[in-house]
C-alpha cells in the first residue's frame, strides 16, 4: 500500500462523494418541487405516507433530505406527527435504492450483454451525453439539469471505481485485516458504522463505502452486518442537528426518525445474533460483496418498517415523552400558516421553496383586494369598524412583505431553474405594489375620516362619479390578482389598457369637479379630500399596472419597464389599442 494508493482512495472517495451530492441536487432540481408537493399533500393514510417517503427518497437518493424535510414540515404545521413516521419509515426503504445500484460494480461476467450493466461500461457514454446537454443547455434548463445528473452519476461511478482500485492492496496488510476483524463485534461494528455516517451525513454514501471496500475481498459479512446497521442510525444525526431551534413538534419528529432505527436495531440484531447463537450462520465469516451489502441494507431497512408500522403511534408517543409539553400553555400562533411553512429548512429545495412562497404572495395579495374594497366601501357609507378592518389588513400586509422579502433574498442565492428564477423576481417585484397597494386603502380611509369629522359632503354627481371609477378600481384589482396567480400572461396584457383608462376617468373627474368649484356647486375643503381619494386611485392602478408589466417584461427577458410600456404597448400595438377601445366604452362616467 503506497502513498499513491493512498491519494488514488482520497481522490475517488473525494469524487464520489462529490457525485452523490451533485446528483441528488440535480435530481430535486428536475422535479421542480413536485416530489415535495406530493409528500405535503397526499399523506392522510400512514401506509401512503410510507410508500410515498420510499418514493420520494428513491428518487432524490437521500433519507437525510426527506427526513429533514419532514422535520421542516412538522415544524412549520404542514404536517402532523402521526403522518411524519410513516414518511420516515419510507425513507428508510427507499434509500436502499442507492445502494442496489451501486451494487453493479461488481458484476463479473464474460457476457457482453451483462457486462455492459457494469458502471464502466455505460457510465463514459452517459458522461458524453451529460456534456453534450451542459453545454448546449441554457443556465437554469431542464436540458442542462439532465446533463448534470448523467455528469454526476458518471463521476460517481468513477470515484466508486477508483475507491475499489486504490483498496485491493489493503487485503495484504494484516493491520488492516486486525482492524475489520475488530468491527465484526456487533458493538463497535454499530458504532462505526453510525460515526461515519454521522460524519458525511448520508447513509447512502456511508454504504456506497462500504461496497467499495467488499471489493477488495476483506470485507466478511460478520464485519458489514453491524456496520450497516449503525449507519441507519448515524444517518439520524441529520435530523437531530436540522431539529434545533425548532418547535416541540419537529423535534419529536427527529426523535421517531431516531427511535425507529434505534430499536429496529436492538430487535433485529437480537434476533439475528440470538438465532447465529444456535444455528452458526456460515456465510458471516465469508467475504462480502457489493450486492450481499445491497441485500442486507433492504432486509434490514424493510424488516423495520413491516415489523415497527403496526406500533407507529407508540413512537409517537415515546417522542412525545422525550419532548414533553410545558406546563404552561402556549398561546397559540397567529402567525398565517403559509408564511409558519417558509421554514429555512426548505430553502435546501429551492423548488419547493418557491412554491411555498407563490402561496403566500398569492394570500398577500388577495389581503390587498380585500383592503381596496373594504376602503372603498367606506368611502360611500363610512363605518369605523370597517376602518379598523383595513387597517388590521394593511399591517398584515406589511408583515407579509417583510417576511417575503427576507425569505426570497435567501431564496435568490439558490440555484434554481430559469421558470423558477423568473417566479421569484416577479414575486419580489410584486410584494412591494401588494404592499403599497394596501398602503392606499389605509389613506382612503383616513380621506373618508377628514370628511366625517369635518361634515363635509361631495355633490351627488361627484358621489355617483366616483362610483363609477370604483367599479373600474374593483375590476382592475380582481384582474391583476387573478393574473398574478394564475401566472395568465395572456390575460396580463389586458390590464395595461384598463390601467389606461382609469387615469383617463380620473383627468374627466378632475376637470368635472373644477367646473363645479367654479359654479360654487362643491366646497373647496371637499375638493381637496375627493383630489387625495382620486390620487389613490390611480396609484393603486398604477401598482396594478406594475405587476401585470413586471409579469409580462420577466416572461419576455425585456429589461426596462418604461421601455416596455411606451414601446412595446402603447406605441402602436394592435392589441392594446382594441382592448382600450373597447373598455372605454364599457367604463364611463354618469
Amino acid at each position: 500500500m503506497s502513498i499513491f494508493n493512498i491519494l488514488s482512495m482520497i481522490g475517488g472517495l473525494s469524487l464520489f462523494l462529490y457525485g452523490m451530492s451533485t446528483m441528488g441536487d440535480g435530481l430535486v432540481m428536475l422535479s421542480g418541487g413536485k416530489l415535495e408537493k406530493i409528500l405535503e399533500k397526499l399523506t392522510e393514510k400512514r401506509i401512503m405516507a410510507l410508500l410515498l417517503g420510499a418514493f420520494v427518497t428513491a428518487v432524490i437518493q437521500s433519507s437525510s433530505a426527506t427526513t429533514v424535510m419532514v422535520v421542516g414540515f412538522v415544524n412549520s404545521g404542514i404536517m402532523n406527527l402521526a403522518q411524519a413516521v410513516g414518511v420516515m419509515m419510507g425513507a428508510n426503504v427507499g434509500t436502499t435504492i442507492t445502494s442496489w445500484i451501486l451494487s453493479l460494480t461488481g458484476i463479473e461476467s464474460g457476457n457482453v450483454f451483462v457486462s455492459l450493466l457494469k458502471p464502466s461500461s455505460f457510465s463514459p457514454v452517459l458522461a458524453a451525453i451529460g456534456i453534450v446537454c451542459i453545454m448546449t443547455g441554457k443556465d437554469g434548463s431542464k436540458k442542462k439539469t439532465v446533463g448534470t445528473i448523467l455528469v454526476s452519476f458518471s463521476v460517481l461511478m468513477f470515484g466508486m471505481e477508483t475507491m475499489s482500485d486504490a483498496v485491493a492492496p489493503l487485503k495484504d496488510i494484516p493491520a488492516f485485516t486486525g482492524m475489520l476483524t475488530a468491527f465484526s463485534n456487533p458493538i463497535l461494528g454499530i458504532i462505526a458504522g453510525a460515526v461515519l455516517t454521522a460524519i458525511i451525513q448520508s447513509s447512502s454514501a456511508s454504504v456506497g463505502i462500504l461496497q467499495a471496500l467488499c471489493l477488495s475481498g476483506v470485507v466478511t459479512y460478520g464485519t458489514a452486518l453491524p456496520i450497516i446497521i449503525g449507519q441507519n442510525i448515524g444517518t439520524c444525526v441529520t435530523a437531530l442537528i436540522s431539529s434545533v431551534g425548532a418547535n416541540r413538534n419537529a423535534r419529536r419528529a427527529a426523535f421517531i426518525h431516531l427511535y425507529f432505527n434505534l430499536i429496529g436495531t436492538v430487535v433485529f440484531m437480537g434476533l439475528f445474533y440470538t438465532i447465529n447463537h444456535f444455528v452458526d450462520f456460515e456465510f458471516l465469516s465469508t467475504s462480502a460483496n457489493a450486492a450481499g451489502i445491497a441485500v442486507i441494507h433492504s432486509l434490514f431497512n424493510v424488516s423495520c418498517a413491516i415489523v415497527l408500522f403496526p406500533f407507529a403511534n407508540g413512537l409517537v408517543k415515546l417522542a412525545t415523552l422525550t419532548v414533553p409539553d410545558k406546563k404552561t400553555v402556549e398561546e397559540k400562533s397567529s402567525e398565517p400558516s403559509v408564511l409558519t411553512a417558509l421554514d429555512e429548512r426548505f430553502l435546501a429545495r429551492p423548488a419547493f421553496a418557491i412554491q411555498l412562497c407563490k402561496n403566500a404572495v398569492d394570500e398577500m395579495s388577495e389581503l390587498s383586494r380585500e383592503a381596496i374594497l373594504k376602503a372603498m366601501e367606506v368611502i360611500s357609507d363610512y363605518s369605523e369598524e370597517k376602518i379598523r378592518q383595513v387597517i388590521a389588513l394593511e399591517q398584515q400586509v406589511d408583515h407579509f412583505e417583510d417576511v417575503l422579502g427576507t425569505y426570497l433574498v435567501k431564496l435568490a442565492g439558490r440555484d434554481l431553474s430559469t421558470e423558477d428564477s423568473r417566479l421569484l423576481s416577479v414575486m419580489l417585484h410584486s410584494i412591494g405594489n401588494f404592499e403599497r397597494i394596501s398602503d392606499h386603502a389605509v389613506n382612503l380611509t383616513e380621506s373618508a375620516e377628514k370628511m366625517h369629522e369635518q361634515k363635509l359632503q361631495a355633490t351627488p354627481q361627484g358621489m355617483r362619479e366616483l362610483d363609477s371609477l370604483g367599479v373600474a378600481i374593483r375590476d382592475i384589482m380582481t384582474l391583476t390578482t387573478q393574473v398574478f396567480q394564475d401566472r395568465d400572461y395572456e390575460k396580463a396584457s389586458n390590464v395595461e389598457p384598463l390601467e389606461e383608462v382609469i387615469d383617463n376617468l380620473v383627468l374627466e373627474i378632475k376637470q368635472r369637479h373644477v367646473q363645479r368649484l367654479r359654479s360654487g356647486e362643491c366646497s373647496m375643503e371637499a375638493g381637496l379630500i375627493l383630489e387625495d381619494i382620486l390620487t389613490n386611485y390611480e396609484r393603486v392602478s398604477d401598482h396594478c399596472s406594475n405587476i401585470a408589466v413586471t409579469l409580462i417584461e420577466i416572461r419576455l427577458d425585456a429589461l426596462d419597464m418604461h421601455e416596455y410600456l411606451e414601446t412595446k404597448v402603447k406605441g402602436g400595438d394592435p392589441n392594446f389599442t382594441r382592448e382600450y377601445l373597447r373598455l372605454k366604452k364599457i367604463y364611463i362616467l354618469p
